[in-house]
């Protein structure tokens, strides 16, 4: 099963990729899925549910592994063929190579591999979801979540365990970033403040953000130029910056965390509008989206 899979094809394995093949999903098939450079390492979140595995891709792109944990220690047989985890890039990004280049080759080697995305200009698409849409992976639920703005089909996947206590996951592809959002490619300030807010930001606190790409210390720092004095900001950034310098993910975030430093989850906050010189959350997000956009980052 992938879900918005990406990127294209690459030339070689690297050791994370080796390591994958040992599990059974084969050399050709992690030959297209993985880009894995010396410095960014990759990194896994276990939890009782599901065991997500985080595959740096190109420059700063993530791709996901999720493991079903009820399967895997049921002594299911780890093949593509029997489709018992999704190889994902969590996100629906039309007609962009560095999300969905590679499905078409990756489904040509595996025929039958289902493709799972919410816009039709996805390549190799084989089922298209909605809003709410709800597909089944072992033991785990994944909800679809339509939120459009970045593009027009974007979707995240919310994956959850019926009656656990374990915290759930969102793939919030270009939706949501740690610290920031996705520019509004196709889409407006409204969609933005609704997917975030509205869809994402109603999902249980404690739910852990999966994210497309790296982009965590330099949303940051426009977090710090919108909120100077917000010490959760000045925290998260110190704690990035040592991630980074040793090349650790700084994924996962989680929801609650979002809403203290990330001034798009923040704009009904009086200090982000008063930064932005408005009064109302959607022309404060159109304002600081486009300030952003602008925005020189400073190296410190």
């Amino acid at each position: 099963m992938v879900l918005g899979l990406g990127p294209r094809c690459v030339q070689s394995l690297s050791a994370l990729g080796a390591a994958c093949a040992r599990r059974g999903l084969g050399q050709a098939l992690l030959g297209i899925l993985l880009y894995h450079t010396d410095f960014r390492k990759s990194l896994t979140v276990e939890q009782d549910m599901m065991k997500v595995e985080l595959l740096p891709a190109l420059t700063d792109n993530y791709m996901y592994l999720l493991y079903v944990v009820s399967l895997l220690c049921s002594g299911v047989c780890w093949t593509p063929g029997k489709v018992v985890y999704s190889v994902a890039k969590w996100q629906v990004k039309s007609g962009s190579w560095d999300h969905a280049g590679g499905n078409e080759k990756l489904v040509k080697m595996q025929p039958g591999l289902k493709v799972y995305g919410g816009d039709d200009r996805i390549g190799a698409l084989t089922h298209k979801v909605t809003h709410l849409s709800t597909l089944q992976v072992g033991s785990l639920t994944v909800k679809c979540l339509s939120t459009p703005c970045h593009t027009s089909g974007h979707i995240c996947y919310f994956v959850s365990k019926p009656g656990s206590s374990e915290p759930s996951a969102v793939f919030t592809g270009d939706t949501l970033f740690v610290a920031g959002c996705g520019k509004f490619y196709e889409g407006t300030a409204d969609e933005m403040y609704k997917a975030l807010l509205e869809v994402l930001g109603r999902l249980p606190p404690d739910t852990k953000v999966y994210c497309g790409h790296e982009y965590t210390i330099n949303n940051l720092k426009f977090a710090r130029h919108v909120e100077p004095s917000n010490a959760a900001i000045q925290e998260k950034l110190a704690w990035a910056k040592e991630k980074y310098a040793i090349g650790e993910p700084t994924v996962p975030s989680t929801l609650a965390e979002e809403f203290t430093y990330n001034p798009f989850m923040r704009v009904k906050e009086k200090s982000v509008q008063q930064h932005a010189g408005e009064s109302d959350p959607v022309t404060t997000m159109r304002a600081i989206r486009r300030e952003k956009d602008q925005f020189k980052v400073p190296r410190d």
